[in-house]
This record gives structure tokens, C-alpha cells and sequence, in this order.
């Protein structure tokens, strides 16, 4: 397992790849200069190392390397492996100089790239969709269980006494057999969750996107509606959109309002695409039932934020990825789009600017 202290250890030790002295005189012009904004899982940073392409600096840690040692770190390299926490601007293109002509980022989103930027000075992009759709539809189901069987309020409740003698109505929550389940955005993730959900004996999938996509619905028989009336008709409602500008704050109080007060709202996209005020007053005024979210903004949510306060919606810290396998591939694919890249190749999965 990647995330273990031996594991660690063998990444500390080499957090800068050396190239034996041999293999330097063979490759001297060739070599591309990388930098590596996060300890990221073993099997990308095997992959960078026995390529024999690249001398790489790694930013030994989980934490987000600094602002200021980014832009000084990024100075003079050919090629940069990052994550969805380095905001890649201007400021930071101008830091690395000429020399960037790949970026490679260790994620499915993208809105962390200043694309216009990307492309003006152009730099090509890889990115990393398709190998976690598995892991992020298998958490957006255990999601919208955990909020419509309200198991976390049930947890607590055994834990601190609260169980006491059987009720008929207490902790009572919404099941999927007979609903209708609404996905906002409907691609490869959309997909992936409507296919787990349909054994739960859903009746109805219903979708808006910006345009019907009849191939994709045609998968899972789902039928293309208006924003409106998906909002009505939606019994769960999986937000699975990207986050552009048409998407940002999409989920308001003018979506909420429309939605049944028995209606649980599942987040596992951006936190960006949600308006969390006037989700708050939704869930705290009984608009709608429930809420699960596995992305917030900011992240991380403050611990004294009022969705915290709400029995009725379950935050979890950005997870929808985290699987062994699954960080793994993205961590493969993430070294295998830099490489090709720089040798001016196809990427595996290249970012159309």
C-alpha cells in the first residue's frame, strides 16, 4: 500500500532521482528537468525514474508545497507533474520561464489551469480522466446511502447512548426503489453511478447536460430534461458536472427551491457548482431532505462552517478518488502523459486547450 511508512520512507529516499554517472554522459542533452508538486503514489514515480528521460525534484510531502517555493522551484524546467491544489496562473508560467513545455496534473478536473495561458504560451497538458470513474461512482452511491439512510446520525446515536427502545419512525430515512434518480452532467462518471444504481430497482433516470446526449442515455435509458424539471422530478439528485464558468453556482436557490422536501442532493464533481448558502437555507429550512458532499469550497470546509452544524448533510474531505488502485493509475498515467510530452508524442490523455 502506497500510503505506508515503509512506503514513505523508499519516496523520501528518492525525492530527487540521480542518474548514474554513465547514464548522464549517454543522455546529458536529453534529459528533461521535472518538478514534482506532491509525493505522489510509487508507480508514477517508478515510472519517471527507470525512463532514464528525466532528472525530476520532488516535493516530498502530502501537504501542498508553498506558494513561494513553488515559484522558485519551477524555475528553468521542461516539464511539471502537479495536483488539483497548485493554481497554475500567469504568476507561475512566467516563474518557470521558456523552457515549460509540458504540464501533466494528476486529476480529471482541470479548473485549477489557466488554460488561455496554457495555450498562449503553448505548453501542452495531460490529465487523468477515465481511470478513476470506477472509485468516484463507487463513493457517490455509498454517499447517497450514508445521507438518505442518515447513517451517520444512526452511528452517533448508538455510540452516545441515543438507542434506546424500538420506534416506528425513528431514524427513518429514503430508499432508491421506486425513485427517480436525476444526474446533472451526464458523462462517464454520470454513467458509472446510474449503472450501480439501477440493481436498487430505480424506476427512472432522468438527465440535463448542455445538450441531450442520446448515445450515453441510451446506456442506462435515461430520458433528457430541463434543468426545471429535473429539479422536480428528482427524487436523488447526483451533481456530476465539470466546473466551468456556465456551471459555476448552478446548484442556488433557484434549483433547490424547486426540489421535493423529501429530495437527497449528492455532490461529488466541484464544490464550485454549489451555492453552500442557499444550500444551507435549503437543508436547514426542510426545502429538501438531505445533502452528501464530497467537495466544498474551500477545501478544506472551516470546521465552524454552518453546513456542519446540519444533521442532515454529510461532508466528506474530497475522497471520491481515493482508492490504492485507483490513485495509483492516476499517478501512472499522470508520469506517462509528461513523458510522451516531452519526447512530443501523443499523451496517453492530452487536455485539448
Amino acid at each position: 500500500m502506497w500510503c505506508s511508512r515503509a512506503a514513505v520512507r523508499r519516496l523520501q529516499r528518492v525525492a530527487v532521482a540521480p542518474l548514474t554517472v554513465s547514464a548522464m554522459h549517454k543522455t546529458m542533452s536529453t534529459v528533461s528537468r521535472v518538478y514534482v508538486t506532491r509525493q505522489i503514489p510509487p508507480e508514477g514515480l517508478e515510472i519517471l525514474r527507470k525512463s532514464g528521460q528525466v532528472q525530476f525534484e520532488l516535493w516530498n510531502s502530502d501537504d501542498p508545497v508553498p506558494r513561494e517555493e513553488l515559484l522558485k522551484k519551477v524555475k528553468g524546467v521542461d516539464g511539471l507533474l502537479c495536483v488539483l491544489t497548485e493554481k497554475i496562473d500567469a504568476e507561475l508560467l512566467d516563474a518557470a520561464g521558456p523552457n515549460l513545455k509540458v504540464l501533466s496534473t494528476m486529476s480529471v478536473g482541470f479548473d485549477h489551469l489557466s488554460q488561455p495561458e496554457l495555450k498562449k504560451r503553448g505548453i501542452r497538458v495531460g490529465y487523468t480522466p477515465e481511470v478513476l470513474t470506477d472509485a468516484v461512482a463507487e463513493l457517490t452511491v455509498a454517499l447517497l446511502l450514508t445521507t438518505s439512510r442518515r447513517l451517520i446520525e444512526a452511528t452517533h446515536e448508538a455510540k452516545t447512548g441515543g438507542w434506546g427502545t424500538w420506534r416506528t419512525l425513528w431514524l427513518c430515512g429514503y430508499e432508491l426503489a421506486n425513485s427517480t434518480v436525476g444526474i446533472l452532467g451526464l458523462g462517464r462518471i454520470g454513467i458509472a453511478i446510474a449503472e450501480r444504481l439501477k440493481p436498487f430497482k430505480v424506476k427512472k433516470f432522468i438527465y440535463t447536460d448542455v445538450a441531450p446526449r442520446p448515445e450515453l442515455a441510451e446506456i442506462i435509458q435515461a430520458e433528457y430534461v430541463s434543468m426545471d424539471e429535473l429539479a422536480k422530478q428528482s427524487d436523488f439528485l447526483a451533481v456530476c458536472c465539470a466546473l466551468t464558468p456556465e456551471t459555476q453556482g448552478i446548484c442556488n436557490h433557484n434549483l433547490f427551491s424547486k426540489m421535493k422536501n423529501t429530495a437527497i442532493f449528492i455532490n461529488t464533481s466541484r464544490g464550485g457548482v454549489v451555492n453552500q448558502e442557499d444550500l444551507y437555507e435549503a437543508l436547514s429550512t426542510g426545502q429538501i431532505a438531505g445533502a452528501g458532499l464530497d467537495v466544498t469550497t474551500p477545501e478544506p470546509l472551516p470546521t465552524n462552517h454552518p453546513l456542519f452544524t446540519l444533521k442532515n448533510c454529510v461532508i466528506l474531505p474530497h475522497i471520491a478518488s481515493a482508492s490504492y488502485t485507483t490513485r495509483n493509475a492516476m499517478s501512472a498515467l499522470a508520469a506517462n502523459n509528461l513523458l510522451a510530452g516531452l519526447r512530443g508524442e501523443p499523451m496517453p490523455k492530452e487536455l485539448k486547450l
